[in-house]
């Protein structure tokens, strides 16, 4: 019985890691994201997140912004700690939004969730809006 509690022990603990990758093994969708809206950044950290049946990467530019890819290889969160989010990655609802309420304060922080979006703004008010770019949330 020990050998096998042990077993399952040691499974948990190697299916779940996280694993340093060069920024050139990278998928392609991955490298092509960084290149096409951070253009003047270059790819400082990346790691696979392994977790089960399932991966994602996290990658950190040199700026310091940090952008998490599903297991399918497509952003989830950017975090630009104080950088605005490039302003295509906003979805237009949102942008509007921010920009009519809050026109000198920049979107620096946007997750992908399973409701819309959970956004930062530079002054620390976040903001959760509905698929359709409806805000459902404010707090600070």
């Amino acid at each position: 019985m020990r050998k096998i509690l042990f077993a399952m022990l040691l499974i948990a603990a190697t299916a779940c890691s996280d694993k340093p990758v060069l920024p050139a093994a990278l998928p392609a969708p991955i490298q092509t994201f960084v290149k096409h809206n951070f253009p003047t950044q270059t790819i400082m950290y990346a790691e696979k997140d392994l977790d089960w049946f399932w991966y994602k990467y996290d990658v950190t530019l040199a700026d310091g912004t940090q952008i998490s890819f599903d297991t399918d290889n497509v952003w989830d969160k950017v975090d630009g700690h104080l950088l605005p989010v490039p302003a295509q990655l906003i979805p237009p609802t949102i942008a509007t939004f921010v920009n009519t309420n809050y026109p000198v304060v920049a979107i620096v922080k946007i997750d992908k969730e399973s409701y819309g979006y959970e956004v930062e703004l530079a002054n620390q008010l976040e903001m959760k809006f509905n698929k359709q770019g409806a805000l459902m949330e404010m707090d600070d």
